[in-house]
């Protein structure tokens, strides 16, 4: 069940928490039988210097890294969204949480201690952020581009049953089923939390459009598809994603941050 709301409705007894020039999020409750997908429009939200000064030291210096403003104010932009939705379902202010990492630097909240997980995802002007209680998750979100070459990419990454799969595809219908294939399996491999070390040819998704998203198989143990559940999200035209999380489907509740 999938449901939407333009801007989270208060929650009894959680926090509010203002930052400074931020769009006006109202805390709501994370319950242990849904997801939360929140939606933003970056071309619609430019970071101001304010932004920067909740991100920690290395985010700054993350930041600095990229080699185009544009980049690097997205960078904080996302950081800074994240850290904000997060101490509102923490009811903490976003300067202090402190984010821990895994050998394959997958985020986590490590002060103040939580069952919330969470992951982000951005590509062109659409991003995403994914949170739930006491599951791994991934969350992937594409821009459908026309121009990129699918062909070479599938042949390299793609399973056999994929390949196959994506040449019964329509060729006008093509490209959208390449990225729909591409952000389902990267969901999956940030869930799992493998980064590079997963190969892609080791599991299959479905890619038609038309059809549900689905965890078709995994090997070499093929009761691991079991663990996971796959869903298709609604991310906007020209835009495909996909989320994963441990366990069964949940229910997904969808919200888009205000003035994106």
């Amino acid at each position: 069940m999938i449901e939407t709301s333009e801007c989270a409705a208060a929650a009894p007894g959680l926090k509010r928490v203002a930052t400074p020039n931020f769009p006006q999020i109202r805390s709501v409750h994370l319950a242990r039988d849904e997801a939360h997908i929140w939606q933003a429009d970056l071309e619609l939200l430019t970071a101001p210097e304010s932004w920067r000064d909740i991100l920690s030291q290395d985010e700054r210096e993350r930041a600095c890294r990229f080699l185009f403003t544009r980049d690097q104010q997205r960078f904080i932009t996302c950081r800074s969204i994240l850290r904000v939705l997060l101490g509102n379902y923490l009811g903490r202010g976003p300067a202090e949480l402190v984010f821990a990492y895994s050998t394959h630097s997958k985020p986590s909240v490590a002060v103040p201690p939580s069952d919330i997980r969470f992951n982000l995802s951005h590509s062109g002007d659409r991003a995403v952020f994914a949170f739930v209680r006491d599951r791994e998750l991934g969350i992937d979100v594409e821009q459908i581009r026309r121009d990129f070459e699918t062909q070479s990419v599938a042949e390299r990454f793609f399973s056999t049953a994929e390949r196959e799969a994506l040449a019964r595809i329509p060729l006008e219908r093509r490209h959208e089923a390449f990225f729909h294939c591409w952000t389902r399996k990267e969901a999956f491999v940030k869930a799992k939390g493998d980064g590079l070390f997963l190969p892609l040819d080791q599991f299959d998704v479905s890619l038609d459009p038309g059809q549900r998203a689905q965890l078709l198989e995994t090997r070499p143990d093929g009761e691991e598809r079991n663990r996971w559940s796959l869903s298709a999200l609604e991310a906007g035209p020209q835009y495909a994603g996909a989320l994963v999380m441990e366990g069964p489907a949940i229910k997904l509740v969808n919200y888009r941050i205000p003035g994106s």
